[in-house]
C-alpha cells in the first residue's frame, strides 16, 4: 500500500507540474471561456483523462513486461530525460483544434481533451510512469489527480491564474523532475552494465 501511495504521489506531482502551461491546460481555459459551464468542463476533463491515462499506463506497463530487461529500462530513463527537454518548449493556443460551439460542454470537452492528449507530453510521461512502476491503477490515479490539480483552477480562475503563475519557472521545475527521474533510473541501472 505504501508503495502505491508513493507512486501516486510521484505521478501526481510530476503531472501537475508538467500540465501547467501545456496545450491541454490551454484547451481547458478555452473550453471554460466558450461554454461558461465549469462543472461540465471539469467533468469532461476528468473522464477524458481517466480514459486516456489508464490506456497509457497500461501500455507502458505492458511494454515493460514484454520488453523486460536493462536496455528497455535505459530507453525509459532516456525517455524521461527527453521529456524534460520537451517540457521546456511552451505550448501555444494555436496548437489546439477548434471545438464546435453547438456541442454540449461535457461531450465537447471529453472528446477534445481525449484527442488533444494523444501524443501529448503528459500522455508520454504516463506511458513512461507505467513502464517504470508497473502499477496501472496507481499511475492512472496519480496522473489524473495531477491533471485535475492543474486544470480545475484553470477552468475556475481562467486568465487570472495564468497572469500570476510563472509558467517558465513551472516548466523548468517539471523538466528538472523528469530529468532527475531519468538520471536516477540510469544510475540504478549502471551496475548491470559495468560487471
Amino acid at each position: 500500500m505504501s508503495s502505491s501511495l508513493a507512486i501516486i504521489a510521484t505521478a501526481t506531482g510530476l503531472m501537475a507540474l508538467a500540465e501547467i502551461g501545456d496545450k491541454t491546460m490551454l484547451l481547458a481555459l478555452l473550453l471554460a471561456a466558450r461554454f461558461r459551464k465549469p462543472g461540465s468542463v471539469i467533468t469532461g476533463i476528468l473522464v477524458a483523462t481517466l480514459a486516456n491515462h489508464a490506456l497509457a499506463a497500461w501500455a507502458g506497463a505492458t511494454l515493460a513486461d514484454w520488453l523486460a530487461g536493462p536496455w528497455f529500462q535505459v530507453a525509459v530513463a532516456l525517455g524521461f530525460i527527453a521529456m524534460a527537454a520537451w517540457t521546456l518548449v511552451p505550448d501555444k493556443m494555436d496548437d489546439m483544434p477548434a471545438v464546435a460551439s453547438g456541442a454540449q460542454a461535457f461531450f465537447a470537452t471529453t472528446v477534445a481533451f481525449f484527442i488533444v492528449e494523444i501524443g501529448d507530453k503528459t500522455q508520454i510521461a504516463t506511458i513512461a510512469l507505467g513502464a517504470r512502476f508497473h502499477d496501472v491503477l496507481a499511475v492512472t490515479i496519480g496522473t489524473t489527480l495531477g491533471m485535475m490539480i492543474a486544470n480545475v483552477p484553470a477552468v475556475l480562475l481562467g486568465d487570472k491564474l495564468l497572469a500570476r503563475v510563472p509558467l517558465k519557472a513551472v516548466r523548468m521545475a517539471a523538466a528538472a523532475l523528469l530529468a532527475l527521474l531519468g538520471v536516477v533510473m540510469l544510475a540504478a541501472l549502471w551496475p548491470q552494465f559495468v560487471r
